[in-house]
């Protein structure tokens, strides 16, 4: 049974606006990839986009140039290894999915590869391209197509980082496989 929930694209990037590690799921044919990123952030409200940093030498960034589309998967804590095994291999020589054994569904919109084991949320984006700053700077552009969380952690528009949840706190790499959670949510009272 899944937990996931359609996101109202006017939310979508709150998904994103606290930073988390992500992974960047890419297919064009039968070719498909994942990757691990650290640097995503959203750009606009309406539409939703976003922006993420892939190297231009990646199989990821070859697929996602090939197909013009791309997912964007919020792995929790359960997911931290996985996480790690998948930003520190390359696709082009195995299929990361067969290898780890992560099940995928295809997006509603693009059909990409999404991930709800182990992850939070999911956002399914169309590339746009700027191909000055993707190749200066391996900055990507996507406008967000669907969305969706995991209602245990993100409902209504927001995030509920509490006990319970645990398994789905967000990770944030520090470099060398070492990562923190999103945890000790703290509500602002008004002066």
């Amino acid at each position: 049974m899944t937990h996931f929930k359609t996101v109202a694209l006017e939310h979508a990037s709150r998904l994103l606006n606290h930073g988390p590690t992500v992974l960047v799921t890419s297919a064009d044919g039968a070719r498909r990839n994942v990757m691990a990123a650290a640097w995503s952030m959203p750009v606009e409200f309406t539409p939703p986009r976003i922006a993420i940093v892939i190297d231009k030498q990646t199989f990821t960034r070859e697929l996602m140039t090939a197909s013009g589309m791309f997912g964007i998967c919020i792995p929790g804590v359960a997911a931290v290894d996985l996480t790690f095994a998948v930003g520190s291999s390359s696709g082009r020589t195995v299929d990361k999915f067969a290898r780890y054994g992560i099940v995928a569904a295809s997006g509603p919109v693009l059909g990409v590869p999404v991930i709800e084991t182990g992850c939070a949320a999911w956002l399914e984006c169309r590339l746009i391209r700027e191909p000055h700053t993707e190749e200066a700077y391996d900055t990507c552009f996507g406008e967000v197509v669907a969305a969706a969380a995991d209602t245990r952690i993100f409902e209504n528009g927001h995030w509920n980082v509490d006990e319970s949840n645990g398994d789905l706190h967000t990770i944030h790499h520090l470099g060398a496989g070492k990562f923190v959670r999103a945890s000790g949510m703290l509500s602002a009272a008004p002066l």
